[in-house]
């Protein structure tokens, strides 16, 4: 299981035995799941030709989300707000972020406070609670920067759970895509040795997915990779049964975590475009 979790459960273990400052555990919870990388990932060669850096003002302490924005060629293409997964910042989708503008969508990409060059007042790391601000402070700027086209929502791993919650809150989006999506943190803490230990209460950042997905009211597509090592193939299969119709399940026969839209380019934009009816570009 990934790092984050097995220190989780440490700290959630150490609290159960000695149940004392719930504030900063709460506090230590977002730290450890984000675990937010302010630096360049090691393949990052700077900004492909036509991406665009830009800020998103929220809250009302000074706080900016740096983003990335990436428009089709043509001005009545769909576009598509980018939720990255934990640890990397936005350098780290450097590579999928154009395989998502060949599929046909102008994309603005962000980092959630706490990662990359995006600015918080009070140093502090994400939450649950920032980083759904962040996510529709961006939805809201995504339909200045695309007015008129029909906005999607993307969440990769724990982007998923931020983006499905941003499905729910707004349901004029056209449809939301979930690749390589968890249940909730809970259900990921019992994928380790130790998860048979009684500490779930004690999650207080639940990422609950599972529990909201339902709420969405749009066509869902949902990719998972059979070989995934870090989200069981399995939850992909649980939200996809949870999830309302039309929907789609994309099945990628040994994909994992990390290669979906690399290695599954065809199926993934065939996937998209049926399901969403976008037209061939």
């Amino acid at each position: 299981p990934p790092r984050f979790l097995r220190i989780l459960l440490s700290l959630l273990v150490a609290f159960a035995l000695v149940p004392t400052g719930c504030v900063w555990l709460d506090q230590k919870q977002g730290s450890l799941i984000f675990n937010p990388v302010q630096g360049e990932w090691r393949g990052f060669r700077g900004l492909p030709e036509g991406m665009q850096e830009i800020w998103i003002a929220v809250g009302n302490q000074g706080d900016k989300v740096h983003a990335w924005w990436s428009p089709a060629d043509d001005p009545t293409a769909p576009a598509l707000l980018y939720l990255h997964g934990a640890r990397w910042n936005l350098t780290g989708s450097v590579t999928r972020i154009p395989r998502w503008n060949r599929m046909g969508f102008s994309v603005l990409a962000i980092d959630y406070r706490g990662f990359g060059r995006s600015v918080t007042a009070d140093k502090s790391a994400p939450t649950e609670r920032t980083s759904e601000e962040d996510a529709l402070a961006a939805y809201e700027r995504l339909a200045e920067l695309a007015p008129g086209v029909r906005r999607f929502i993307f969440g990769h791993s724990l982007g998923g759970s931020i983006a499905t919650h941003l499905a729910v809150k707004r349901p004029d989006a056209a449809g939301l895509i979930l690749e390589g999506a968890f249940t909730n943190i809970p259900a990921m803490i019992k994928e380790t040795k130790w998860g048979f230990l009684p500490v779930s209460f004690l999650v207080t950042q639940r990422f609950d997915t599972l529990d909201k997905i339902d709420d969405v009211k749009m066509p869902v597509l949902i990719a998972h990779g059979t070989a995934d090592d870090i989200v069981p193939f399995s939850m992909g299969e649980q939200l996809f049964a949870a999830a309302r119709d039309p929907k789609r399940f994309l099945r990628a026969e040994g994909g994992s975590h990390h290669n979906m839209t690399a290695s599954y380019f065809d199926d993934y934009q065939r996937a998209v475009r049926e399901l969403f009816q976008i037209p061939a570009t």
